[in-house]
């Protein structure tokens, strides 16, 4: 018996050796951070900062793989579809996690399930402005204005179903404007 959990022994501390030894050093490569949105905005910069720290830290490159459209759906998908090792990071946001699974039938992944939450990162607000040009200096002079002038007001947004576009629709549906 003893000769036995020897042999046991000897084999389980060779597997483990031979397991350790092919082990790689994470990160063994660049790392890409998926940002669902154009280049520029609140969430691509963000991601730029955290893509410089992450790569002092961990001694590799983090690339910035910006992929907009259908209100970060389209970059959300990419990741969701990326090698689940730990190589593909996505900046996660409430428009393609929580906004376009209410609004879209199809989504191409599962916000629950493709993805698993590492950090919070960011609370971005929502700040309204205007052209300087628009004769309105708060909230009440811009409803007024655009009340009394349907139509003819504009504005832009990160695309259809993202939370900009679906915040603003909100606005003009609680304030009676077009």
């Amino acid at each position: 018996m003893a000769r036995f959990l020897s042999a046991a022994l000897a084999l389980l501390l060779a597997t483990a050796s031979a397991a350790e030894d092919r082990a790689q050093p994470y990160p063994s490569r660049p790392i890409r951070l998926v940002v669902p949105f154009p280049p520029g905005g609140s969430t691509d910069i963000l991601a730029r900062a955290l893509a410089q720290k992450l790569a002092e830290g961990l001694g590799q490159p983090v690339v910035i793989d910006n992929r907009p459209g259908a209100g970060g759906s389209i970059g959300s998908e990419a990741a969701a579809k990326a090698a689940p090792d730990g190589y593909t990071l996505v900046m996660g946001q409430l428009g393609p996690l929580a906004v376009s699974p209410a609004i879209y039938r199809n989504l191409p992944y599962d916000p629950v399930k493709s993805f698993a939450p590492v950090s919070l990162m960011a609370i971005v607000p929502s700040v309204l402005v205007v052209n300087p040009q628009v004769p309105a200096a708060s909230a009440a002079e811009l409803i007024a204005y655009a009340r009394a002038n349907p139509g003819k007001l504009t504005y832009g947004s990160a695309g259809s179903g993202s939370t900009s576009h679906l915040t603003t629709e909100y606005f003009k549906l609680a304030t009676g404007t077009d």
